[in-house]
């Protein structure tokens, strides 16, 4: 597959749909040129088993499925904005806890923008990871995780990818 074909649902072996969807109140503030928009729309499969994500967009909605199990988590829904650019108008998020388990809006909010930003667009996302760490931290009651471990268990990502 070249890098001019997007990845749709096909082209994944075996993804299931959000089971118990719940809508997520709280949404990145961001807005991605069109530019980005061109490059979230090819989607993302995650490299290697240490990768989380496989991502695939269907028209205005961007689908976000864990890897391994091929149970959707996010499903996020664009709009244009005046000016250019799209921006989040909605998402949803798993609420089944045998599949995904909540940490809350902002968490899913962080974990979004995170998954568009430092996974598919390979942004560095340094605020995006540091807010991730500091999330993780406080809903564990822990001040010492390392940054690496929650980026890498959480989303897949090494220090430094």
């Amino acid at each position: 597959m070249t890098a001019d074909v997007p990845l749709t649902r096909e082209s994944f072996r075996r993804l299931q749909p959000i089971n118990v969807p719940s809508p997520v109140s709280q949404l990145p503030d961001r807005v991605w040129t069109d530019e980005d928009w061109d490059r979230i729309r090819q989607g993302y499969r995650a490299r290697d088993m240490d990768e989380k994500w496989n991502v695939f967009a269907e028209g205005a909605v961007l689908f976000m499925h864990r890897s391994w199990t091929g149970h959707g988590v996010y499903q996020v829904t664009f709009a244009p904005v005046a000016g250019g650019g799209k921006k989040i108008a909605a998402a949803l998020v798993e609420a089944d806890g045998e599949r995904y388990r909540a940490m809350g809006d902002e968490y899913d909010c962080l974990m979004m923008e995170l998954i568009i930003s430092a996974i598919v667009l390979g942004e560095p996302a340094a605020d995006l990871r540091a807010g991730l760490v500091e999330l993780t931290a406080r809903s564990s009651g822990r001040s010492d995780l390392p940054s690496g471990v929650v980026e890498h268990s959480v989303l897949g990502l090494r220090s430094g990818s």
